[in-house]
């Protein structure tokens, strides 16, 4: 059976297309991934087993002495958006997407990080796969991973919660029921360009979701695109973390980042 996606295409950082909401294109006219068997978005890919995770984890854990605050559950001040500031909900201690009212950035931008943030889809269900609960954590401006209700969801599985979207599974399927929150906890490493522009490093990350890890030091072939082979975009050194609107009502709380340094660095 031909599965339609429907789906926009956005530019951001370095010439990246990222998914929002109304592009329609057929699966099986998806390009090969490079080195494996299956397609960008590949119906027939493995499903991830489900793992079901302990009740808590890092929910609700207070940041570092050294983290930066990006959001605390009182204001949005460091974040904004494209057309100036943000401009989701915030009350209850955290923030919620606001339909239409964009993706949103943080103000500072970051390299290599450790990220933690917490999460929550809708707890009414009102659709299924990619309009279940849809929305992204992206690293660098750029590398997503994905946010989305994959509870008893189905989807194609590099479009399920904790995918580096278009590009590779989570390893299990760890989500909790709608409505219940959940922690990410991202290690990631930022590409490297030598002098000359040539790419010398790809981005990597090691996620945990709700205490499970779900990818480990994985390489992302490239930015996030949708329905297309990632690519690397133009060099940078720092890049913010974004949080995509993708039309559904999801929350967050929460989210602190700490840079990464060196070693043998007083």
């Amino acid at each position: 059976m031909k599965k339609l996606l429907a789906l926009t295409v956005v530019l951001i950082g370095g010439g990246v297309c990222l998914p929002t909401a109304a592009f329609a294109k057929e699966e099986k006219e998806t390009p090969m991934l490079p080195g494996l068997p299956w397609r960008v978005h590949d119906a027939k890919r493995p499903v991830p087993r489900v793992v079901t995770p302990g009740e808590t984890f890092s929910h609700g854990a207070p940041p570092p002495a050294d983290a930066i605050v990006l959001f605390d559950g009182t204001d949005l001040s460091k974040w904004r958006s494209n057309k100036g500031p943000a401009r989701w909900k915030v009350e209850n201690g955290y923030m919620e997407v606001v339909k239409d009212s964009g993706n949103i950035f943080s103000i500072e931008e970051f390299a290599d990080c450790q990220l933690h943030l917490e999460f929550a889809t809708p707890a009414r269900v009102d659709d299924k796969s990619q309009g279940r609960g849809n929305s992204g954590v992206f690293l660098f401006g750029g590398f997503e991973v994905q946010v989305l209700d994959s509870y008893q969801n189905w989807t194609y599985p590099d479009g399920q919660c904790g995918a580096l979207y278009g590009q590779w599974p989570p390893l299990v399927n760890p989500v909790k029921k709608p409505g219940e929150w959940q922690s990410y906890d991202i290690i990631f490493e930022a590409p490297r360009w030598d002098d000359s522009g040539k790419l010398i490093k790809r981005a990597a990350v090691t996620v945990l979701l709700n205490g499970v890890v779900i990818h480990h030091r994985k390489e992302f072939m490239g930015e996030t695109c949708h329905a297309e082979l990632a690519r690397y975009g133009k060099p940078r050194t720092r890049g913010p973390i974004m949080l995509q609107d993708h039309g559904n009502p999801v929350r967050f709380r929460n989210i602190w980042v700490r840079p990464l340094g060196d070693y043998d660095q007083p």
